[in-house]
């Protein structure tokens, strides 16, 4: 599930599988963003963490929930949890949600037997925004009030913050999978609020469009891949064609509707008139003789 700002998109289905998810495009993200590019991460080396973790507090069990999290493994060795977050607004309270998220995991690690090998927790913040940058904490002593006597002994804790839209054309090329198409998005947007679709060919079609819509609320994107039309779109060259004829149709459609519930309007305006008139023969004709319904029309005035 997707946790962004508000909790928006809290009634949606927890099993949907996201772009992230997928092992090809976790590994991208995260060579790209922390190793420049360099292919630290292999996709076979990851598998999917539990996203739920638990901790107890006043004899209660309570949940917390990441959006996708992997772990790190070489010859059935636990390197690491990595984990990723969404954000489409900007949370001062990022910080202390990320401590949760990786307090939580190195929790889980007590439960384990005693000489078990004990791993690194790294959560990576992907922030969606493309209008402002984010311009609230990045750190726990950034976001508390500590006072000055107890500062040196108040550990800071640091989340690992990431700007789609203000990355640079270069790191936008070191993306090998689908989540270059929509860093390339973002950043598009941030530079000329204008988009140009490139013709790169998408793996993960319906996620790359899920997660565009749910990261900039336009749905029409999403919307591509429910319609009926036969064979999906492979790029965004694709996908824009047929947003744009979509909405050509449902425009059509529209003026359709419209244009019945005026002729449906000015005929009863018709009757109304000739009804206040008596003339109750021209009524009859109106009905079947269409020129001679346009000509009570305009001797009524109710078209010029």
């Amino acid at each position: 599930m997707y946790r962004m700002d508000g909790d928006e998109m809290a009634g949606k289905d927890a099993t949907e599988k996201i772009l992230e998810a997928y092992n090809d495009v976790f590994s991208d993200i995260v060579n790209v963003l922390l190793f420049q590019g360099e292919e630290i991460l292999k996709a076979d080396e990851l598998e999917d963490q539990a996203p739920r973790a638990y901790y107890k507090a006043d004899g209660k069990v309570h949940e917390i929930e990441r959006d996708v999290a992997k772990r790190w493994k070489k010859e059935q060795i636990r390197l690491a949890c990595i984990g990723v977050e969404n954000q489409t607004g900007i949370d001062p309270d990022m910080p202390l949600r990320v401590i949760g998220y990786d307090g939580a995991e190195y929790r889980a690690q007590l439960l384990e037997k005693e000489n078990a090998v004990r791993y690194p927790v790294v959560t990576l913040v992907l922030y969606f925004g493309h209008k402002k940058h984010w311009n609230q904490a990045k750190s726990l002593l950034e976001r508390v009030d500590v006072p000055e006597k107890f500062r040196p002994f108040v550990n800071d804790y640091k989340i690992n913050l990431f700007e789609i839209a203000y990355l640079t054309r270069e790191q936008v090329e070191l993306f090998q999978s689908d989540f270059r198409i929509v860093a390339d998005y973002f950043v598009q947007k941030r530079e000329k609020n204008d988009y140009t679709p490139s013709a790169q060919t998408m793996k993960h079609v319906q996620e790359t469009l899920q997660l565009l819509s749910v990261m900039t609320g336009d749905h029409r994107f999403e919307d591509v891949c429910n319609d009926q039309q036969e064979g999906g779109p492979q790029n965004m060259c694709e996908v824009l064609e047929r947003v744009e004829n979509r909405g050509i149709q449902i425009g059509m459609q529209k003026g359709t509707q419209s244009g019945i519930q005026q002729g449906e309007d000015m005929f009863a305006l018709l009757v109304k008139k000739l009804l206040e008139c008596g003339r109750m023969d021209d009524i009859r004709r109106a009905t079947e003789d269409r020129a001679y319904r346009q000509k009570l029309m305009k001797e009524l005035s109710i078209v010029p």
